[in-house]
């Protein structure tokens, strides 16, 4: 084995070493943060729907504030909306394959419009090529809003509305304040320093393979941070619970672009290549809008069928080969 091959080993593993320790500490961080939230009396409606949500974001969230601190803001981009393409091509195209799945009335009615208006959004800032102060403060904004209107929406809702919201709860460990807190600075001092390990072994990868930091966020970091919602969903779906699935996916973008995408525009304001835009957001915005065509328009039942899964998960696949032939270059 050759230096460079060991040495490619190696930042394979610390790679993987990465992703489960950052797991971890997401888990660590959750269960911490909802247990002190619970002995300083906050209710539990606003627990699930702040910690909770923001919780299953940590992973994203950490890894694009360390890209953005270690001047690699480009991978925190590529991470946001590699997520979204993940999220929809990867865990609900498999998903769906394994179950149909469909849309809960809430979903049509109130997050999917938010996804696409935030989707859009999100390309209004991405069409200068540039992504600075204000666009991270209008995200930033629009994250603060659509928390407000969660918590106003579900104080409106009926008790059993509100209980079935927050059942992720119910499986959250009771501790004490003191431990809570141990718990919680454990999952943040873990998911920092995941985080910093992932970031540095994605650049110098990119280094070794002489591609863009970009690329590495859109694919392996992109895929990593998407693998709990691809377990989560496979799993809910497989126990008959398959109207969550698509739910949970809708949030979790809608969070990536307000909570993960305006992270570098605050830290590291920079400038990016054109095809991040007309490749990269354009295929999100796609995936985007045919998530709205199987809700409103393919068929009477608003699902996403076997076949409609298979299909997303081959524009999603192909999407990765167009990544990897550009990132070969001519030769």
């Amino acid at each position: 084995m050759t230096i460079h091959s060991r040495g490619m080993l190696l930042l394979c593993l610390a790679l993987l070493i990465g992703f489960i320790v950052l797991f971890w500490g997401a888990d660590f961080f959750v269960d911490g943060a909802v247990a002190t939230a619970r002995n300083l009396n906050i209710s539990p409606m606003f627990i699930g729907l702040t910690v909770v949500s923001l919780g299953t974001s940590a992973p994203e969230i950490f890894v694009a504030a360390m890209s953005a601190f270690q001047g690699a803001p480009q991978l925190a981009v590529g991470n946001a909306i590699g997520s979204n393409i993940a999220n929809i091509g990867m865990v609900l195209g498999i998903t769906a394959l394994l179950v149909p799945l469909p849309f809960r009335i809430d979903v049509l009615s109130r997050d999917l419009p938010v996804l696409i208006f935030v989707t859009l959004c999100a390309g209004a800032a991405l069409l200068n090529l540039y992504l600075g102060p204000l666009d991270g403060l209008l995200l930033m904004a629009g994250l603060v809003i659509f928390i407000i209107r969660l918590i106003a929406e579900h104080r409106r809702s009926s008790s059993m509305e509100v209980a079935a919201g927050i059942t992720e709860l119910e499986d959250m460990p009771v501790m004490t304040t003191k431990k809570s807190l141990l718990v919680l600075l454990m999952g943040l001092l873990l998911l920092l320093g995941s985080s910093e390990i992932l970031v540095y072994t994605a650049v110098e990868i990119a280094r070794t393979m002489d591609i863009s930091e970009l690329i590495i966020g859109l694919t392996v970091i992109a895929v990593g941070t998407s693998l709990p919602e691809l377990v989560v969903s496979v799993t809910s779906a497989l126990k008959g619970q398959t109207d969550l699935a698509i739910g949970n996916i809708v949030g979790s973008n809608i969070f990536n672009i307000l909570a993960v995408l305006s992270l570098p525009c605050l830290i590291a304001p920079t400038t990016f290549e054109a095809e991040i835009f007309w490749r990269d957001y354009l295929l999100m915005l796609m995936m985007t809008a045919l998530l709205v065509l199987f809700a409103y328009g393919v068929h009477s039942k608003a699902r996403i069928t076997r076949l409609e899964g298979g299909f997303l998960l081959m524009v999603w696949i192909t999407y990765l080969f167009s990544l990897y032939s550009s990132a070969q270059g001519p030769g």
